[in-house]
């Protein structure tokens, strides 16, 4: 890689590092608070349709068991720092990377979802990655945190992964439009955080007016 910015390129990404490199991302922004940053929709699309290239010298079985292995890793990682030291998060100061905001959004998605958000926000940025945290402060019991979490690490990739890896078999020159595809992604992804931070902004203005 020539550059930090190409740490957010997905197909960058996965030609410098191949297979090891795709599952430690997936680890750590499923579950270490500061690893929000990194790409996760537009990496698990990017290496479904790489899979389906040969790029990646794996085939599609061995890479959905190795992403869902290393979100389902990731998930208890988060659980556990929630669980002994989460709190901390709620006074840690607003840096370049990390905002509270991303915390209190997360926060927002679980209480009105609950438990099932721990699946549903496997397809959502920051929710993610700041969802199991979550789960550990709130200390959700064990056992349905194990259920919520296996599901989710199998589902996610299966959606995500198998989607690239189909929309390189539909369109043999979809690998020209890649960058075009993850921005897609990106926008699309981010559509519902916005739109939480708006309503709690927006929340936020008719308390204090009121």
């Amino acid at each position: 890689m020539d550059s930090f910015w190409d740490l957010f390129q997905p197909e960058e990404l996965i030609r410098y590092g191949g297979i090891a490199l795709i599952l430690i991302i997936v680890l750590i922004e499923n579950g270490v608070f500061f690893g929000f940053f990194l790409p996760g929709d537009s990496l698990l699309f990017t290496a479904g349709l790489l899979c389906f290239k040969d790029v990646l010298d794996v085939d599609l079985a061995e890479l959905l068991a190795g992403i869902s292995a290393a979100s389902f890793i990731g998930y208890y990682i988060g659980y556990y720092f929630g669980y002994k030291t989460g709190q901390a998060l709620y006074t840690r100061p607003d840096t370049l990377f990390f905002k509270k905001q991303y915390i209190y959004t997360a926060e927002d998605f679980y209480k009105k979802y609950g438990g099932i958000a721990l699946i549903m926000g496997r397809f959502l940025p920051i929710v993610r990655t700041f969802a199991p945290i979550l789960a550990g402060i709130v200390k959700i019991d064990h056992k349905i945190f194990f259920l919520y979490n296996i599901l989710g690490a199998i589902l996610w990739p299966a959606v995500v992964v198998t989607s690239g890896y189909y929309v390189g078999s539909l369109f043999p020159n979809a690998l020209d439009y890649i960058n075009y595809i993850v921005i897609a992604f990106v926008v699309i992804t981010a559509i519902p955080i916005f739109n939480n931070v708006r309503a709690q902004a927006k929340k936020k203005k008719e308390e204090t007016n009121g």
